[in-house]
């Protein structure tokens, strides 16, 4: 599975992936990028975009786009706060679908 990890999340993240195949926004040169604009460049290279931007869903017509879309939600964006959701997380890419958003939080 080809995951893109979102630019608000940290990039040591990516070491909990072992499973796939993760780039994050900056090193494919998005950073910066719009919400919009960063979908339609990820819908046709990645199966699910990780972020932990909250609105995302009121945002963006995220049906229009083929990528899944998976919101961490914590305390805060720092690893320590994230690693906890690692298990849950990788749980849903077993079986989120293409345009499927769901939300992670340690709940």
């Amino acid at each position: 599975m080809q995951i893109l990890l979102d630019e608000c999340l940290p990039k040591k993240l990516k070491a909990e992936f072992t499973d796939h195949t993760v780039f994050t926004v900056q090193e494919k040169g998005w950073a910066g990028m719009k919400n919009g604009e960063l979908l339609r460049s990820a819908d046709k290279e990645f199966d699910v975009w990780v972020t932990a931007d909250r609105n995302i869903e009121y945002q963006q017509n995220l049906s229009r786009f083929d990528i899944a879309v998976i919101v961490l939600i914590a305390p805060r964006n720092q690893l320590e706060f994230l690693l906890p959701l690692i298990q849950r997380l990788n749980e849903t890419l077993q079986t989120i679908q293409p345009s499927q958003i769901a939300y992670i939080d340690s709940t």
